[in-house]
C-alpha cells in the first residue's frame, strides 16, 4: 500500500498468512500457486507487469514494502490476477487466501474500511497514470514516470537533488512507460545533456523536479496518488 498499510490489516497477514522468501528475478505464480491469495510485502520491490494484445510487456507498478498483490478485490468472483509478478530484489511476503481476508473484514469494520480508503487511493494513481499516458505521449510518460519514482523512492540530497534508490535499467524503466528501450535511451540522454538528471549504474537523481513537472502541466496531485507503487 502507498501510505504504509494500516496496522488492523497488516496484523491480519502476520498472525494468519503463511512467509513466502523470494530471490531476485524469480516470478511469484499470482495465476497459479497463489491465485485466490493476497499477499502483503514485508521486504523488497515487486514488478507487476501485464502482456498487450500485440505481446508488448507494460510494467504496472513497482511495489515495496507494506503493499498488497494478488487477488486484492475483496467479495468479487474474480478468478485470477490480470498481472505477472517479478521479485526486482530479494523479497518476503505473508500470503493469505482471499476468503480468510474477507471473513476477517466482515468480523472487522474498521478494517474494512481501511480496505476500501486504499482500494479507493489506488484508483486514484491509475486515472492519473493513465491521464498522463495518454494525454503527454512518449516524453510525457517518461516525465510522469520519473516524477513517480521520485515521489515514491527518492531521498532528498544537500544540494537539492533526489535521488531514486531503486535501481532500473533502461528495458524496465521502458516498460513503465509503455514505450521502446531505444527510445528511452534518446530521452534519458537528453534529459542529462541538459543537467536535468544524471544517472550511474541503473540509479536516476532528478536535479531539476520542477523542470519535468512543468513540461506535462503537472497538477500537483498530493503524494499519496503521484507514486509508482
Amino acid at each position: 500500500m502507498t501510505v504504509a498499510i494500516q496496522q488492523q490489516i497488516q496484523h491480519i497477514f502476520y498472525t494468519e498468512g503463511r512467509l513466502l522468501a523470494l530471490q531476485k528475478g524469480t516470478c511469484i505464480p499470482l495465476d497459479d500457486e497463489l491465485a485466490h491469495h493476497i499477499a502483503y510485502i514485508h521486504k523488497g520491490h515487486v514488478q507487476l507487469t501485464q502482456q498487450t494484445l500485440g505481446g508488448k510487456e507494460l510494467t504496472v507498478r513497482i511495489c515495496s514494502e507494506a503493499g498488497l498483490i494478488g487477488d486484492i478485490t475483496l467479495f468479487a468472483q474474480t478468478s485470477t490476477s490480470p498481472f505477472s509478478a517479478t521479485a526486482l530484489t530479494t523479497v518476503e511476503l505473508y500470503v493469505l487466501p482471499k476468503t480468510v481476508m474477507e471473513l476477517r473484514m466482515q468480523q472487522q469494520p474498521d478494517a474494512m474500511i481501511e480496505y476500501m480508503q486504499w482500494l479507493q487511493l489506488e484508483n486514484l494513481k491509475h486515472q492519473s497514470l493513465l491521464r498522463d499516458l495518454v494525454l503527454h505521449g512518449k516524453k510525457g510518460a517518461l516525465f510522469s514516470t520519473l516524477i513517480r519514482l521520485a515521489n515514491t523512492y527518492g531521498q532528498p540530497q544537500p544540494c537539492g537533488s533526489i535521488f531514486i534508490d531503486l535501481a532500473l535499467t533502461n528495458t524496465e524503466l521502458a516498460n513503465l512507460c509503455g514505450t521502446s528501450r531505444e527510445m528511452i535511451n534518446r530521452m534519458l540522454n537528453d534529459l542529462k545533456k541538459h543537467h536535468i538528471i544524471s544517472f550511474d549504474k541503473g540509479y536516476i537523481t532528478v536535479h531539476e523536479l520542477e523542470q519535468l513537472k512543468h513540461a506535462i502541466d503537472c497538477e500537483n496531485c498530493p503524494i499519496a496518488v503521484c507514486r509508482i507503487d
